[in-house]
């Protein structure tokens, strides 16, 4: 019989993506057995992470001030806003080094099947964002997936009818792959081949 305290462990570690049964239960046993130290820093990072992150006001990404260091920064063009679907997009966009303007993270994609439809993707917010009087370009930076497509395509077709110009980055990336998983040279040849959506 599995101890609650185990159970309850195994059970939260299922909650991460791509992670079965025995993938937590292997997860567990190694934290307990072989490093609780690790165990103790993971409860306590996770602890603060919750505690102290929030969305960015501008961005939508993870901050912990109102108003995340990267849309703050003077550095950055204000005229280009380019929208992904999580931050993990926003990062490996920014490995490119060869965007140099703001973001919108989405946090999510339209799948009608998973509930997640455009009030869950903060739809409202990135129009309202887009309409800011100085934002001149939207680079649509959806993964290429089924959902992606189907985001960038109802997306741009919103901000088109607003009068903005809209373009997608192109297809320098695999048919049915994500950002977080393509080298940044691809990335990066994506976003300077980009087209109008």
């Amino acid at each position: 019989m599995t101890p609650s305290a185990l159970a309850n462990l195994i059970d939260a570690l299922r909650v991460l993506p791509g992670v079965g049964p025995k993938s937590a239960a292997r997860m567990a046993y190694h934290l307990l057995q072989r490093d609780r130290s690790g165990a103790a820093r993971l409860a306590q990072a996770m602890g603060m992470a919750l505690e102290k992150l929030r969305p960015c006001e501008r961005c939508n990404s993870y901050s912990e001030t109102p108003v995340c260091d990267l849309c703050a920064s003077p550095k950055r063009d204000p005229r280009l806003l380019c929208v992904v679907e999580m931050p993990v997009d926003m990062n490996r966009m920014e490995e490119t080094h060869a965007y140099p303007g703001l973001y919108f993270v989405l946090m999510g994609r339209l799948s009608p099947l998973d509930g997640l439809g455009p009030r869950e993707i903060g739809l409202e917010r990135l129009l309202k964002r887009a309409r800011d009087g100085v934002t001149e370009e939207i680079i649509l930076a959806t993964n290429f997936t089924v959902e992606g497509e189907a985001t960038a395509h109802y997306i741009g077709e919103r901000l088109k009818a607003q009068g903005l110009k809209v373009s997608r980055i192109a297809r320098g990336l695999p048919a049915g792959g994500e950002l977080e998983h393509v080298d940044a040279m691809t990335v990066a040849q994506a976003y300077m081949d980009r087209r109008p959506a």
